[in-house]
C-alpha cells in the first residue's frame, strides 16, 4: 500500500510547534565567534600575542628600572658621603642650670642619656630608619680641656687639647690591645675629680700616651680633671659611623688658632665610662647630651626622596623637633648635612629625567602607533568579510563587541604575560605604576581593531574603491589636525630650546622629538605622490613593462601605509636622538678631561711656583708616545689694573709661551687658539727686557689694559704691554683673567710648567708610567697629571647608569619595532602580491622580471621612510640641541669638571652621520631582503590556486 509523500516543511513545522508545547526551544547549532576565528587566523594571533609580550614587557619595565636606578643612585649618593655629613647629630646641651645638681646629673647618667634615646627613635618612622649597628649616643664636651702635663708633646709650643667622650658601647666597637676599658668607681657625681679613660691606638702614638699614664686636663679659673689611661684600643670598624662621625674619637687633629701666622696644636679624644658622664659637670667643658644616628640605607627607595626631605626638615624645624625637645630639653637640636645630600641627589635626577623623558615618550608613541598598526591591517585584511557581516544586518556595537572579544583572548593573556617577565627580570621598583602601564598596552591593543573596523564601516563602502596615497585626499580633519600638531611641535621646540629641559613635568618639551618625527612623516606623506606621479610618466615609453608596472603598484600602496611610514620616522628619529645623547655623554667627558688637564699630560706644582729643571723637558720629549712638548712660565696673581667704571684691582695669570708651539697646542685642543705672529716683540728687548711686548689677553684684562702700551710688575721682571688679541680661554690656565707674552721677552723667563701632547706619528700612545719615571729621574719635584686618567675616573654613578641603560633599551626597542613595523607591512600584502606575479606569469612575466617588480615596488616607501627618518632625526638633533646639556649627565660624580665644562660653554648634542646613514641603509636592506623572499616564495607556487575568480588573496 502506497502511503502518502512526506512534506519535508510540513513535518520542519510540526516538529516545531510539537517543541513550542513541550516548552523546549530548538535551535540549529552555531560555532563560537571567537574559537572560529582564532582556528582560522592562528599564525595573526600568534604575532599579536608576541607583540602585545613585547610592548607589555617594555611598558612595565620602563618604571621599574626607573625606580631601581633611581633607588640605587640614594643609596649610593647617601652611603659615599662621609659620617659626619650623613649622620643625624642630635644634640642637648645641659644648661638646665635652675636644676637641682643631681637632677643634672641624672640627666647624663646613661639611663637619662637612653630615655631620650627610645624618643629619638620613636621620630624615626618611615622611611628613615636608624642603622642602631652603627649609631651612637653619650656625654661629651661641647669644649675642649687643656692638658697641663708638660710632657705631652706640643706643636708650635702650644699644649694639647682634649675632647672627653663617655660614649655607650665601646666594648662591641673596640678591640682592647692594651690595659683594659675605663669603668666608674662608686658613684661618680659633678665633685669627682679622677675618672679612667681610653684612647685608640693613633691618640696613643701621637700624644705618647700608654696604660696607666695620669692626664690633668681643664681650664684656667675651673678646677683640673685627673684622667688616668686604662686602655689603649682599636675601631673594629674604623669608617663605620660610630667611630668617623666625630673622627677625632679615632684620629687626633692639627688644629689652628686662627692667628696670623698661623699656629697649630695637638686635638684628641679620652674615652670615659658612660657612668662617669656626670664629672664633666665639674669642668669647664660645657658637656652636652647627644644621640648620633647612623640612617639606614639598605631600605631606601627612590621615591622616598620627598617624604624623606619633609622628616628631616620637621626634625631641624618643625613638629617632630617639639617632640624632641619635650624629652630631651629645649636647647635640643639636629645637626646633619643629610639634606644637602638629598637636595644634590634630588637636583642631578631632576636634570637626568627630562632627557630620559624623551626618550620614553618616543619609544612609546612607536609602540602605539605599532599597535594601531595590527589592528588597522587586520581590520584592512578582514575588510570584505565584514563588509559582508554588515550587508546581512550587522550592528557596528555587534561586529565591534565581537571583534573585542577574540583581540581580548589574546592581548590579555599576552600582557599578564609580559608584565610577569618585567617583575621577573627587573626585581626592583614599585608594581603599581608597572600594572598600570601595562593596563595601557592591553587596552590599546584590544581597542585598535574593532576601533579601525567601526570608523571604516559605520557607513556603506563601495567594494574595489580606490584608497592609496596617490588618489587619497586628506580630509578636512585630517589637515586641522596635521596643523595642530605642526602648531604643537613648534611649540615644544620653541620651549626645549628656550628653557631646557628643566622642568621634568613638562611633557610637551619631551616630546619634542617625537612631534618633529611626526611633522617629518606627514610632509613626506603629502609630498610622496608627486615623485611617483613624475617618474612614471616618462616610464610608460621604456620598452619593458616592470618599470612602469613598479611605479603604477607604488602608487596604488594602500593608504594604511601612512602608519607603517610613521613608526620607521619616528624610530629613525628616536634612535638618532638616543646616539646623539650617549655620543654627547663621551664627548662631554673628554672635554671635561681635557679642560682638567689642559692637554694629554700635565707636568706642574702647585701654583706654579717650581722652576721645571733644564734636562726635564728634553728628558719628556724623548718618551714613547710622545709627540710636542710645550714650555710654558705661569706666575699667579699678577695686577693689571683696575676694569673701566670699577675701582677693584684686576688680577690675573701671566703666562710666557714659545709662540709657534703654544699656538699649535691651542689650536689642536680648540682653547683659544691664535695666530702664533701675533706674539713677539715691537722694539727688541734690552739687556734688561725693556721694550713693548704683545699680548694675548682675556676680556677682562683686556678691558683692564685697554688697546695702549702698559707697564706692569711681575716676578718675571717690570713689563710693558700692548693687547694686540683677546681669547676667552686657553691651554696653560683655567683662570678665566689671563695674558699670553713671547717668554722670549722676559727678564726671567724658566718655565714653570710642560704641557705634553701625546700620540706620536708611529700611532704610539702616551706612556704614563714612562712620563713619571723620566720626571723623577731628571730631578724635577713637579707633579705629572694624565688626560687619560681623570677621563679613567669619570666612571657613572647609578643615575647615569640607568639613564645610559634606558637609552640602549630605547635604541634597540625602536630598532625591534622599526623591523615589526616593516614585516607587518610587507607581510600583509604578501598574498596579492603573489596572486599578481601569478597572473603576470599567464602573460608572459619570466622569474626575474617578477622579483625585480616586487624589489622596485616596494624601493620608492622604503627610500622615502629611510630618508625622512635621517631628515627627522638630523632635524631633531639640530633644532633642539641647543635646550639639550648633557653635561649634569655626564659629570654627575665629577661637579667641579661639570661646572668647568659648563663655565666653557657646556656639552651640546650633535648628530652622529654614520648613525643616521647605517640606520636609514638598514630599513633599504631589511625592506630589499624581505621583498626577495616574498618573490622567491611566490616562484614557487603554482598558478592554479591563485587565480580564482573574485579571490583578492
Amino acid at each position: 500500500m502506497t502511503g502518502r509523500p512526506r512534506d519535508k516543511k510540513r513535518d520542519k513545522k510540526r516538529d516545531e510547534h510539537q517543541g513550542r508545547r513541550d516548552g523546549v526551544r530548538r535551535e540549529r547549532p552555531v560555532a563560537p565567534w571567537v574559537r572560529t576565528r582564532l582556528r582560522t587566523a592562528p599564525g595573526t594571533a600568534l604575532v599579536l600575542g608576541l607583540l602585545v609580550v613585547l610592548t607589555a614587557f617594555l611598558a612595565a619595565a620602563f618604571p621599574r628600572t626607573v625606580d631601581t636606578y633611581e633607588t640605587r643612585g640614594l643609596r649610593a649618593a647617601v652611603a659615599e658621603a662621609t659620617p659626619e655629613r650623613r649622620v643625624l647629630d642630635f644634640r642637648s646641651p645641659e644648661r638646665s642650670f635652675e636644676l637641682p645638681l643631681s637632677a643634672r646629673e641624672d640627666k647624663l647618667r646613661p639611663g637619662g642619656v637612653d630615655a631620650v634615646q627610645r624618643e629619638v627613635s620613636g621620630l624615626l618612622a618611615d622611611p628613615l630608619r636608624a642603622d642602631t649597628g652603627q649609631s651612637a649616643r653619650g656625654v661629651r664636651t661641647g669644649r675642649t680641656l687643656i692638658g697641663n702635663d708638660p710632657w705631652l708633646p706640643r706643636h708650635d709650643g702650644l699644649p694639647p687639647q682634649f675632647a672627653l667622650a663617655a660614649q655607650a658601647g665601646l666594648a662591641g666597637h673596640s678591640t682592647v690591645r692594651r690595659g683594659r676599658l675605663p669603668t666608674a668607681d662608686g658613684r661618680v657625681t659633678a665633685a669627682t675629680r679622677n675618672v679612667e679613660a681610653a684612647v685608640s691606638s693613633a691618640t696613643a702614638t701621637t700624644l705618647r700616651l700608654s696604660v696607666g699614664t695620669v692626664l690633668h686636663v681643664g681650664r684656667a679659673g675651673s678646677p683640673t680633671l685627673t684622667v688616668r689611661i686604662s686602655g689603649v684600643v682599636d675601631p673594629v670598624r674604623p669608617s663605620g659611623s660610630y667611630w668617623t662621625a666625630d673622627s677625632l674619637l679615632r684620629t687626633p687633629h692639627l688644629s689652628s688658632t686662627g692667628a696670623k701666622p698661623p699656629q697649630f696644636y695637638w686635638e684628641a679624644a679620652l674615652l670615659l665610662a658612660p657612668e662617669a658622664a656626670p664629672a664633666l659637670l665639674g669642668t669647664a667643658g660645657e658637656p652636652e647630651r647627644y644621640w648620633r644616628v647612623a640612617p639606614d640605607t639598605s631600605r631606601l627607595t627612590g621615591p622616598q626622596v620627598g617624604a624623606l626631605s619633609e622628616r628631616i626638615a620637621s626634625l631641624q624645624d618643625g613638629p617632630a623637633l617639639s617632640r624632641l625637645r619635650s624629652a630631651a630639653g629645649t636647647n635640643a637640636s639636629l645637626d646633619t648635612d643629610l639634606d644637602d645630600i638629598l637636595h644634590s641627589y634630588a637636583s642631578l635626577r631632576s636634570a637626568i629625567t627630562p632627557v630620559v623623558a624623551v626618550a620614553a615618550v618616543g619609544i612609546g608613541t612607536v609602540a602605539v602607533v605599532v599597535l594601531a598598526l595590527a589592528g588597522g591591517l587586520s581590520a584592512r585584511r578582514r575588510h570584505t568579510e565584514l563588509v559582508l557581516v554588515r550587508a546581512r544586518g550587522g550592528s557596528l556595537r555587534g561586529i565591534g563587541g565581537r571583534l573585542l572579544a577574540e583581540t581580548a583572548v589574546v592581548v590579555l593573556p599576552a600582557a599578564a604575560l609580559g608584565l610577569l617577565v618585567a617583575v621577573l627580570l627587573v626585581p626592583g621598583g614599585r608594581t603599581g605604576p608597572a600594572v598600570l602601564a601595562t593596563t595601557a598596552v592591553a587596552v590599546v591593543a584590544c581597542a585598535a581593531l574593532p576601533l579601525r573596523a567601526v570608523l571604516t564601516h559605520r557607513t556603506p563602502r563601495v567594494y574595489g574603491e580606490r584608497d592609496d596615497l596617490v588618489r587619497g585626499r586628506p580630509s578636512r580633519r585630517r589637515t586641522v589636525a596635521e596643523l595642530t600638531l605642526l602648531v604643537l611641535a613648534v611649540g615644544a621646540v620653541t620651549a626645549l630650546r628656550q628653557r631646557g629641559t628643566t622642568d621634568s613635568g613638562d611633557h610637551l618639551v619631551s616630546a619634542a622629538p617625537v612631534l618633529i618625527g611626526l611633522i617629518t612623516a606627514t610632509v613626506l606623506v603629502r609630498l610622496y605622490p608627486l615623485p611617483l606621479r613624475l617618474a612614471a610618466r616618462p616610464a610608460k615609453r621604456l620598452r619593458g613593462a616592470v618599470g612602469f608596472l613598479s611605479l603604477a603598484r607604488a602608487g596604488r600602496a594602500p593608504a594604511t601605509g601612512t602608519p607603517t611610514l610613521l613608526v620607521l620616522v619616528v624610530a629613525l628619529s628616536t634612535a638618532a636622538f638616543g646616539q646623539a645623547v650617549l655620543a654627547g655623554t663621551a664627548d662631554a667627558r673628554d672635554r671635561a678631561a681635557l679642560l682638567a688637564v689642559r692637554a694629554d699630560a700635565r707636568i706642574s706644582s702647585p701654583d706654579d711656583t717650581l722652576v721645571v729643571p733644564a734636562g726635564t723637558e728634553r728628558a719628556v720629549r724623548d718618551v714613547p708616545g710622545v709627540r710636542s712638548v710645550v714650555a710654558v712660565r705661569a706666575e699667579h696673581q699678577v695686577n693689571v689694573g683696575t676694569r673701566s667704571g670699577s675701582s677693584s684691582p684686576v688680577h690675573a695669570t701671566l703666562i710666557g709661551v714659545d709662540p709657534e708651539p703654544y699656538a699649535e697646542l691651542a689650536r689642536d685642543t680648540d682653547l683659544g687658539g691664535f695666530p702664533s705672529g701675533v706674539l713677539g716683540t715691537d722694539t727688541p728687548p734690552g739687556p734688561s727686557g725693556s721694550g713693548v711686548l704683545p699680548v694675548v689677553a682675556s676680556p677682562g684684562v683686556a678691558d683692564a689694559l685697554g688697546r695702549t702700551p702698559r707697564r706692569i710688575t711681575t716676578l718675571a721682571g717690570v713689563l710693558t704691554v700692548r693687547v694686540v688679541a683677546v681669547r676667552p680661554r686657553t691651554p696653560a690656565t683655567a683662570s678665566s683673567e689671563f695674558l699670553l707674552v713671547d717668554r722670549a721677552g722676559l727678564p726671567r723667563r724658566a718655565a714653570t710648567t710642560l704641557l705634553v701632547s701625546g700620540g706620536g706619528a708611529d700611532g704610539t700612545a702616551l706612556d704614563g708610567k714612562a712620563l713619571r719615571d723620566a720626571v723623577r729621574a731628571s730631578g724635577a719635584e713637579q707633579s705629572v697629571q694624565l688626560r687619560g686618567d681623570v677621563r679613567a675616573r669619570l666612571v657613572d654613578s647609578p643615575l647615569q647608569t640607568g639613564a645610559k641603560l634606558i637609552y640602549h633599551a630605547s635604541i634597540l626597542a625602536g630598532g625591534c619595532y622599526l623591523v615589526v613595523a616593516l614585516l607587518l607591512s610587507l607581510v600583509h600584502t604578501t598574498p596579492e602580491r603573489v596572486s599578481l606575479l601569478a597572473l603576470l606569469r599567464t602573460l608572459g612575466l619570466t622569474s626575474r622580471q617578477g622579483r625585480r617588480l616586487l624589489a622596485l615596488e616596494a624601493l620608492p616607501q622604503a627610500v622615502l621612510a629611510a630618508a625622512g627618518g635621517a631628515l627627522a632625526g638630523w632635524a631633531t638633533i639640530r633644532l633642539i640641541a641647543p635646550g639639550v646639556d648633557v653635561t649634569q649627565l655626564a659629570l654627575a660624580a665629577a661637579p667641579g669638571l661639570a661646572s668647568g665644562l659648563t663655565a666653557a660653554g657646556g656639552a651640546a648634542l650633535r648628530p652622529e652621520p654614520w648613525s643616521l646613514t647605517l640606520s636609514a641603509l638598514a630599513v633599504v636592506v631589511l625592506t630589499g631582503t624581505v621583498t626577495a623572499a616574498q618573490a622567491r616564495w611566490a616562484a614557487r607556487q603554482g598558478s592554479a590556486d591563485r587565480l580564482r575568480t573574485g579571490d583578492a588573496r
